[in-house]
């Protein structure tokens, strides 16, 4: 379980690929690796994965076929900057929302905007994904808590603080550009216990 507060932005250093995986090796900026544990579990943009190898200078973590499917981290190269947050500990502060790292799916940045101290991003997702999205509610972009400032059929926009476009990779941003998407589960557990479902 993790907050979305990004601790630390991480470049990746190597990309390999390995069969229907890919093998990445992140290079963090501040995150002490000798704090890091074989086996635990690292947000990258949103997305947990497992660390398998820690090295001097950068960890390693493995990226599935289905994690690749429903993610943005296929599209890794050398140099890219990701996203990173650690699991989250019990009796450490909630500051952002319930983010389990297992990505519903991705939007695109449609809308770049500054408006004044904040930079305001649209992203179009799909409607299976906007049916969950609501104005104030919680959602997860590229592994940042963020609340949602609008909605229409097609579309839903976030507001960027200076600290948050500084320290996560939201800044980096280009109109075209893809980023993995979270909705809040409550919204999900919600929709399950009213409509009755059993899977």
């Amino acid at each position: 379980m993790f907050t979305g507060l990004v601790e630390d932005v991480g470049t990746v250093a190597r990309a390999d690929r390995r069969s229907d995986a890919l093998v990445l090796a992140i290079r963090p900026a501040k995150m002490p690796l000798g704090e890091l544990a074989i086996g635990e579990s690292v947000c990258h943009d949103g997305a947990c994965l497992t660390v398998t190898e820690i090295g001097r200078e950068t960890f390693s973590v493995l990226a599935g076929a289905e994690t690749l499917g429903r993610t943005t981290l296929g599209n890794l190269r050398v140099g890219k900057r990701v996203n990173l947050e650690r699991a989250l500990r019990v009796g450490d502060r909630l500051g952002g929302h319930w983010v389990t790292g297992h990505i519903d799916g991705t939007g695109e940045l449609a809308i770049r905007r500054d408006m004044g101290a904040n930079l305001v991003l649209g992203f179009r997702a799909v409607p299976a994904l906007l049916k969950y999205i609501v104005e104030k509610g919680s959602i997860a972009i590229a592994g940042v808590s963020l609340t949602v400032n609008g909605v229409d059929p097609d579309s839903f926009s976030v507001a960027i603080i200076p600290h948050t476009r500084d320290h996560t990779t939201l800044g980096d941003l280009a109109i075209g550009d893809r980023v993995n998407l979270e909705v809040d589960i409550l919204a999900k557990h919600v929709e399950k216990l009213i409509s009755g479902r059993s899977t």
